[in-house]
């Protein structure tokens, strides 16, 4: 029935509704019936029929009276009405087309010409209907907070939304399909995130979520987030796909301070109250027996703890203050690595790290950070202990040239071997996973996730493999040196 169009019969004579229904069943149409006009306003408000056949005169409310009514309804005023009168009742007529009646038939009937009538008006009928749905729905989404984007099989761009255009830098006015491809045109303003999931030309790769467009952060500008996803609209001549645009920036934004302040709290302050309390437990269990000399060691621990302990409070409330984690204070110079991984490994107590820096790069200078450098090192050192079975993994820390105006910072140890979802899956940021913020997820956890969110904030990239030779994996960050900074040069 929902293929069929409906036709709405209203005589108060049983022989004319039986006559219509004679000359119109078998012709794809549903059937209803009315006999009388208040019959008849009940049954077009409850099945908004395709096109009415409304007989003239009926007794009560006749059929002049119907039409005014459907046509005062706001819901029923486009619904198709066919008035049926005498062959040369002009006066009915003149006054049906004054009560709003589209068109006229007349008894007795002509088979071929009713039946010609009905199709074509429902017909039509529908495809007004279709265009005021289509209107709405552009409507809609001429003014979504989204963006969407339609491309054809070529990937070539041919409708985008304002929001869609004001996101990838489109003119607002000009509506005319283009001959880039989507993925040209987002690689304008954002690094595709993961790259390997772009197609190019006709071969499709499929799209494995959670997607990401980033438009780099800069001295003047916080960085851009997209979330992508794509729907396959169905299959024609006109096939494609559909883009939608969810900007997400102040998702990524909020779960990169969250975690930021959670592994500050966690790692800063853990060593200073492990000072104070052994200091203060020894004093108060045996303080009688002690020296001089070993209560003021013991007290002079203590003090040190809780200044430490204190600079570590003004650091979380300096960063509190901070706009960004990542320009908040110039960027650390690769020469700061060795001293930045020794802090770490003894705050970790991993006894097996070597460091080596590049020669040229010793003054370079990257584009986060100490702190973000920092926040990032530990998380892979960390990671690296977590993942070793014996907690004492053999690590491997160096600072090498990855290509014009880029730093490569390489973490491998030989713990654990990642399987192929944690390797597809690590850099993710699940910055909707979690309803409740834990700072801690299955598998390789947010950390990693985070350094993503913090590396591509910048324009840089992350890589994650296992080693070719004995357990462990190979962790490559990639960055841009700032800019203006001076490199070194080997004369």
């Amino acid at each position: 029935m929902k293929n069929l169009s409906t036709v709405l019969i209203v005589d108060d004579e049983p022989v004319g509704r039986d006559t219509l229904e004679a000359l119109l069943v078998g012709q794809g149409h549903h059937l209803a019936f009315a006999a009388n006009g208040a019959e008849a306003l009940a049954q077009a408000a409850e099945l908004l029929p395709d096109v009415i056949l409304l007989d003239v005169m009926m007794p009560g409310i006749d059929g002049f009276e119907v039409c005014r009514r459907l046509r005062a309804n706001p819901r029923l005023a486009d619904v198709p009405i066919v008035m049926v009168t005498a062959l040369d009742d002009r006066t009915s007529r003149l006054e049906g087309i004054e009560a709003g009646a589209d068109d006229f038939v007349s008894k007795p009937f002509d088979r071929a010409e009713l039946r010609a009538r009905v199709k074509t008006i429902t017909r039509l009928n529908r495809y007004r209907r279709m265009h005021m749905e289509r209107a709405k729905f552009e409507w809609v989404v001429e003014s979504a907070d989204d963006g969407y984007v339609l491309v054809n099989e070529l990937d070539e761009v041919s409708y985008a939304n304002p929001r869609a255009r004001m996101l990838l830098g489109l003119p607002a006015q000009d509506r005319e399909p283009m001959t880039v491809t989507f993925a040209e045109l987002a690689g304008r303003r954002y690094h595709c995130q993961s790259r390997e999931a772009w197609f190019t030309g006709s071969e499709q790769a499929p799209l494995k979520p959670p997607y990401y467009l980033v438009q780099p952060e800069s001295a003047t500008m916080n960085a851009v987030w997209l979330l992508v996803d794509v729907l396959a609209l169905p299959s024609g001549p006109d096939s494609g796909q559909l883009y939608r645009l969810k900007d997400i920036t102040g998702q990524m934004v909020l779960r990169r301070q969250t975690w930021t302040f959670h592994s500050m709290i966690s790692h800063k302050m853990r060593t200073p109250l492990t000072g104070m309390l052994a200091s203060l437990e020894l004093l108060a269990d045996d303080v009688a027996a002690m020296s001089t000399e070993e209560v003021a060691d013991l007290a002079g621990l203590a003090v040190r703890s809780v200044r430490r302990l204190c600079d570590e409070i003004e650091d979380i409330f300096r960063y509190l203050d901070a706009p960004a984690l990542a320009h908040q204070e110039a960027g650390l110079k690769c020469s700061g690595i060795p001293a930045l991984v020794s802090k770490i490994s003894d705050e970790l107590k991993l006894d097996s790290v070597t460091v080596t820096v590049q020669d040229d790069l010793a003054e370079g200078q990257f584009s986060l950070s100490r702190r973000a450098i920092e926040m990032t090192l530990w998380e892979l050192l960390e990671n690296a202990r977590k993942f070793h079975p014996g907690q004492s993994p053999a690590v491997q820390v160096s600072v090498t040239r990855s290509g014009p105006g880029q730093v490569c910072l390489l973490v491998q140890d030989n713990g654990s071997t990642l399987g192929p979802q944690q390797l597809e899956r690590v850099w993710s940021p699940y910055y909707q996973d979690e309803k409740y913020f834990t700072g801690q997820t299955p598998g390789m956890g947010l950390g990693l996730a985070m350094v993503a969110a913090m590396v591509w904030g910048v324009g840089g990239t992350c890589r994650i493999h296992n080693r070719e030779q004995g357990p462990g994996v190979v962790v490559e960050v990639v960055l841009p040196l700032a800019q203006g900074a001076e490199e070194a040069r080997v004369d």
